[in-house]
């Protein structure tokens, strides 16, 4: 029973240990007598005789000493602090400016993130952060260090169970399409910490995050607000009335050179106008004057029909004359020929 009381402490010790190696030798230490364990060894063998179970045992009489060992275990260890690092990426159906204004948005971290339970914006540069971590509730500050928008956000943030220096960024990969990659420095503080860090929890953490983040934005379509100021070595350099300013001015200025171009470009179009309306002038100018000279060529052709037909009608008139003339010349003489034979 002994046997099996010394296995569990050994076990539950090196899950807890920073270092395998560290946790071996802590153990060894047991195992020789150099540690207070031993005496815990055989006081849990007393408690298991009792009745209690293998784990009960340890904890019941373990006791703060046992803590105090997993926190030695847990410790810097030849005074070096455990540094972790994080690297995600994952693609989003949405324009680069839709997710860049919804990460802006840290209010909205507590309705996709696991264990966010609020996220205060202090000011432009601080967020204030409060989050369920396991058994237990953390809370710590962020300063956004640099912020451009549409491309980057790095920050830093500070609690008393660690250190986080992240940074964000943005690549539009189409229209519809970005690609969002996360780079996170993790510094733990404290047995939980570090064992969290030797279990390599953020990155998986991070990994889950990122996918709640892609189907908060993609379900919505559009950011639920955006902060468009830039920020350099912790301070704005510009706010998002001077971004939206600046905006202006260009689209402004795009109005204009719009403006200027389609003004150019009237007055090209008036100036073919006019040049099509001088030719088509021309052209009917040209198609009266033929008409012209064709009514004029017709009116000779009919005078010179007419004077035609006028001489023949004065030679079938003379024709008829002469004719009545004959009658009329016979006529007499016939009325002579009966006078003389009335005589006779």
């Amino acid at each position: 029973m002994e046997s099996y009381l010394e296995a569990e402490s050994h076990r539950l010790l090196s899950v807890l240990g920073e270092k395998v190696g560290q946790t071996t030798a802590k153990l060894n230490d047991v195992g020789e007598g150099k540690s207070g364990l031993g005496d815990l060894v055989g006081r849990g063998a007393g408690e298991m005789a009792k009745g209690s179970s293998p784990a009960k045992a340890v904890m019941k009489v373990g006791g703060g000493a046992l803590v105090d060992k997993l926190k030695g275990l847990a410790g810097k260890g030849r005074g070096r602090k455990k540094t972790m690092t994080v690297v995600e990426d994952i693609d989003i159906g949405v324009p680069v400016r839709v997710a860049y204004d919804q990460w802006t948005q840290f209010q909205e971290f507590a309705n996709f993130a696991k264990g966010v339970e609020n996220a205060e914006q202090v000011d432009d540069t601080k967020v204030r952060w409060k989050a369920k971590v396991g058994p237990s509730r953390r809370s710590w500050d962020s300063t956004i260090t640099d912020q451009v928008p549409d491309r980057r956000i790095a920050w830093r943030s500070t609690g008393p169970k660690g250190s986080v220096d992240g940074v964000v960024t943005f690549h539009p990969l189409a229209d519809d399409l970005t690609k969002v990659l996360l780079v996170l420095e993790y510094h733990p503080q404290g047995p939980f910490e570090k064992t969290g860090n030797l279990w390599r929890a953020q990155g998986r953490r991070a990994r889950l995050d990122l996918k709640s983040f892609r189907r908060f934005v993609m379900a919505r379509g559009e950011a639920t607000g955006s902060w468009r100021g830039t920020i350099s070595d912790g301070k704005v350099v510009s706010s998002p009335e001077d971004a939206e300013r600046s905006s202006a001015d260009d689209s402004e200025q795009d109005r204009g050179a719009t403006d200027g171009t389609d003004d150019e470009q009237d007055r090209d179009q008036q100036t073919q106008d006019r040049d099509q309306q001088t030719e088509d002038r021309d052209q009917q100018t040209q198609v009266r004057d033929e008409d012209t000279r064709d009514a004029a060529a017709d009116g000779d052709q009919e005078a010179e029909q007419r004077g035609v037909g006028s001489d023949e009608a004065d030679a079938a008139q003379g024709d008829t004359d002469r004719a009545d003339s004959d009658r009329a010349d016979a006529d007499d003489s016939e009325r002579g020929k009966q006078s003389s034979d009335a005589i006779r």
